[in-house]
């Protein structure tokens, strides 16, 4: 590890905080090389994936480096998850600026070690440099998949059934208190900061289901997105999404809106679409990755849209439809 105070040089860096998260993978080639190399498995596609985080953006500056770290592994991860992948390992690209020092640095390779063990994967390259201003992160994740089984956002059918896994709107909850300075249900400060990718559930939803996509900008924004892959329209059960207790209390207060919850994201549940057929299979799936599964919606002909209908049929409006960065 490197000293708790000033930040080492690039190449100390490198020797000391990131190479041991190689875990002597040759692929990685000790990170001493300009490029890994990676031999792909007879029977296996690869899957590759990546996501980027800005300080203030997608994560606050003052929150724990290690919470930091595994998030960005994380929403990764979810990626994968919702193609039904496992993964490989990945690549780091940290542009770092005065906050990043010697303890900073520790603390944020502690996060990265303990998902690589939760999640059996390890670092296999990447690059450091100097931030004028925004402490940025970027995490390429390669997994893999059997040969023809990835999942993908368009395949949904007219007369299928609409999942979700989990709960929905925690994670949007959690960021509010956050930006709001207040400590909030350690539960719901949790969601956002460390979701669970549904690795496991995803692996076993390969070959049961049509279409998915992972919850992150949304569950409306996201059912929006295989349904416009899919050339499909879908409907959605407002009463049926699934929520925590602590939300539940919340909409019944008044404290939250529905539309918070559908459109609010980063929730990296999975989202996805299958036959009527499958139920059974799915619920199967479910009780093996220990991940509770919804049904709350189906897939029409139609525009490219989701609409979401209250208990009386009636369409519920939505102020804002999910995430969008630009």
């Amino acid at each position: 590890m490197t000293g708790e105070g000033s930040r080492p040089s690039e190449f100390k860096l490198i020797a000391s905080v990131f190479a041991p998260l190689t875990d002597g993978d040759h692929r990685a080639l000790g990170l001493s090389d300009d490029a890994a190399v990676l031999k792909q498995r007879g029977g296996f596609d690869t899957v590759i994936t990546t996501d980027t985080m800005i300080g203030g953006v997608h994560f606050l500056e003052t929150e724990s480096p290690s919470l930091i770290a595994r998030r960005l592994l994380r929403v990764n991860l979810s990626d994968l998850a919702s193609m039904g992948a496992i993964p490989i390992g990945y690549f780091l690209n940290l542009t770092l600026n005065n906050l990043a020092d010697g303890q900073w640095l520790n603390r944020f390779a502690d996060g990265l070690r303990l998902d690589q063990d939760e999640f059996d994967f390890c670092l296999l390259g990447g690059d450091t440099t100097q931030a004028r201003k925004d402490l940025t992160l970027t995490a390429t994740f390669v997994g893999e998949v059997k040969t023809g089984c990835a999942i993908t956002r368009n395949g949904a059918k007219i007369g299928d059934d609409v999942y979700v896994s989990g709960t929905i709107g925690d994670a949007a909850a959690g960021l509010k208190h956050l930006l709001a300075g207040d400590t909030g249900p350690a539960a719901i400060i949790r969601r956002f900061q460390l979701p669970d990718p549904r690795i496991s559930l995803g692996l076993r939803l390969s070959g049961l289901v049509t279409a998915a996509a992972d919850v992150s900008d949304g569950l409306h924004a996201d059912l929006g997105h295989i349904c416009k892959a899919s050339r499909v329209s879908a409907t959605i059960m407002g009463n049926q999404v699934p929520v925590s207790s602590e939300l539940g209390k919340r909409l019944a207060s008044g404290d939250l809106n529905f539309g918070e919850v559908v459109s609010g994201g980063d929730d990296y549940e999975l989202v996805f679409t299958a036959s009527p057929n499958a139920a059974e299979g799915i619920g199967k799936a479910a009780e093996l990755a220990g991940v509770k599964v919804t049904k709350i919606g189906s897939v029409f002909s139609g525009p490219p849209i989701v609409r979401i209908l209250d208990p009386s049929g009636r369409e519920i409006s939505l102020e804002t439809h999910g995430y969008c960065h630009f």
